[in-house]
């Protein structure tokens, strides 16, 4: 278990899972209560790969993740995501400068690497697809963005993702060129309630650099010992 002034932070083979002693604003690409949203807590759940010949029948992500954070007798909301990945995959990664902190916790698997713009495995826009090897990340800060800027922030940590890959020379099995993430990633980003107001989260600015490299540093290190 790590504690911090912003929040606290455990680490089980089964979950990585963070808490807030008050509900922050929330935006987020989660299975589990993904939008826009107050949350206390923070998930993301190890599941067990599902190969071929072996398909587990499962309940819903939604369901699933539901039942579980029962299980740990969770209160309040919670922003759940789910991964195949090992939870030996968590990193996390920090900078601070000028009074603002941010944090970078991720977890990685890149067995389902792919391009953005890769043809789809389905050819629906539905899909039971597994949450296989997936890349989570979640960011944490102590400042308040504007709605603006917790948008610019997943466009940032997006791009950043993806030179993440490019370092390390992750390829798309479809197409074979450099990966830009994985077909089940996921994203949370939690606002802060400090004095230090963050208008903007581009590349130009101080809050945009250091989220940036949090966020390569944090993946890169997650994937370096399974990319050869």
């Amino acid at each position: 278990m790590i504690q911090d002034n912003r929040f606290e932070l455990k680490q089980t083979p089964a979950h990585i899972w963070v808490g807030f002693s008050a509900e922050h604003p929330i935006l987020s690409s989660a299975v589990y209560n993904g939008g826009a949203c107050a949350a206390s807590n923070i998930l993301i759940m190890k599941v067990a790969e599902n190969f071929e010949g072996t398909k587990q029948v499962m309940q819903t992500p939604e369901n699933t993740l539901a039942e579980y954070c029962k299980q740990l007798g969770l209160d309040g909301t919670t922003v759940g995501m789910m991964t195949s990945a090992s939870m030996d995959s968590f990193r996390l990664a920090s900078r601070s400068a000028q009074g603002v902190a941010i944090s970078v916790l991720v977890t990685a698997g890149i067995s389902n690497a792919r391009c953005a713009g890769d043809r789809a495995d389905w050819r629906t826009f539905q899909t039971d697809a597994d949450p296989t090897g997936t890349i989570n990340i979640i960011i944490l800060t102590n400042a308040m963005m504007s709605h603006a800027a917790m948008v610019e922030s997943v466009m940032l940590a997006t791009e950043a993702k993806t030179v993440a890959m490019r370092k390390l020379g992750v390829k798309s099995p479809v197409s074979g060129a450099i990966a830009t993430g994985t077909g089940t990633d996921a994203i949370a980003v939690a606002n802060g309630f400090g004095s230090e107001t963050i208008r903007f989260c581009g590349k130009h600015v101080l809050f945009g650099e250091m989220l940036a490299s949090v966020v390569i540093e944090a993946i890169t290190e997650s994937l370096s010992d399974r990319v050869k």
